[in-house]
């Protein structure tokens, strides 16, 4: 029976050092691999020209590399890059590049499907099959990189986990990606220019809270009602804007980093005054500002983009509170660019 080999980016820098010892060399070629698996990306370990070909063969019959394939990538009229990410067991997720005038910015999936039931939202029509690894969240951050420096000269400069998933389901995994993205021996990102989006897992914030990472935290709100709320995302049923609002007010005390609020008006359901009055009032709970988001229709049924009239209610009420709002347009909808649904927009 075929013993299966372990992925060698799971292994710690330390470890690598060890195993190198224990065959005989030097704990510095655990430093050289370590290098190549993330800092240089190697797809392969024939990728690793500095180290014997003795040596790779010798890796190469007790580790295995992990890594993703952009299955497919389409760009879109608006610059707006989309890959099909294929993983090792042949499952795909979507990661998007979004350009601007001043930067670039990288949409990423943390699990293939989701955890949770958005009605409106593509990627909850299928069940989660398995959260993403660390290394292959990474992987996908890496490609668009590549794929920035390639088609608008310059380094990727923000992440957005707004892809496929929950990220705070899978929270471990995304938080050793975020690790080796923000680390000197990986990419070397400010943990500022990453933003994690939820929809809100009150537990799971605190904790984020407590864990004292730098980054930056959306929440996916679409309603200040509970029961509107709960017909959009029904899972919010266990999760109550009181028990939200009380874990959103932990994180701005701990962090003191204002919180984005991800936000679509849509017709016939939160496009009326009561439900305006009640994202004025759940803004001022905490220091935040709302992105009020452009929405791709999945199919013909309940949730259709509000008009102008209505979004425009939304913009006059929240400045008027002294709430910073922005309007988000859709972006890539010549090739479908909906990471996740939501995430298909500027940074």
């Amino acid at each position: 029976m075929q013993i299966e080999k372990k992925d060698i980016r799971s292994v710690s820098k330390e470890l690598l050092r060890e195993f190198f010892v224990a065959h005989g060399d030097k704990a510095f070629r655990g430093n050289q691999v370590y290098e190549w698996l993330w800092s240089k990306g190697a797809h392969s370990f024939e990728d690793m020209t500095n180290i014997s070909k003795e040596t790779r063969a010798m890796l190469e019959s007790n580790f295995v590399i992990n890594h993703i394939k952009v299955d497919k990538m389409q760009r879109s009229e608006d610059g707006t890059v989309k890959n099909a990410v294929r993983l090792h067991d042949g499952l795909v997720v979507e990661s998007v590049l979004i350009p601007t005038n001043t930067r670039t910015t990288a949409c990423v999936s943390s699990q293939v499907g989701c955890s949770l039931d958005c009605n409106f939202c593509a990627t909850a029509r299928l069940k989660r099959m398995r959260n993403l690894e660390p290394a292959e969240i990474y992987d996908q951050v890496l490609a668009i990189d590549k794929e920035s420096r390639l088609y608008y000269n310059h380094p990727l400069s923000n992440i957005v986990f707004m892809g496929m998933g929950e990220p705070l389901m899978n929270y471990n995994n995304v938080m050793k990606a975020i690790e080796m993205i923000t680390s000197t021996e990986g990419l070397g990102m400010s943990p500022k220019r990453i933003m994690v989006s939820t929809s809100g897992v009150p537990k799971m914030i605190k904790k984020l809270a407590d864990d004292d990472v730098k980054i930056k935290l959306a929440v996916s709100l679409h309603s200040a009602i509970d029961e509107i709320r709960a017909k959009i995302m029904p899972f919010s049923k266990n999760f109550p804007l009181a028990d939200l609002r009380e874990s959103l007010e932990y994180w701005y005390r701990k962090t003191k980093s204002k919180i984005s609020y991800e936000y679509v008006v849509w017709k016939d359901i939160n496009d009326n005054k009561e439900s305006i009055d009640a994202l004025v009032k759940f803004c001022k709970y905490v220091p935040c500002k709302v992105n009020l988001i452009e929405y791709n229709p999945i199919d013909d049924g309940e949730f259709q983009q509000a008009s102008e009239e209505a979004t425009n209610a939304y913009i006059k009420a929240l400045e008027a509170s002294g709430i910073v709002v922005k309007v988000r347009r859709s972006r890539g909808k010549d090739i479908d660019a909906a990471c996740g649904q939501l995430a298909n927009k500027e940074g």
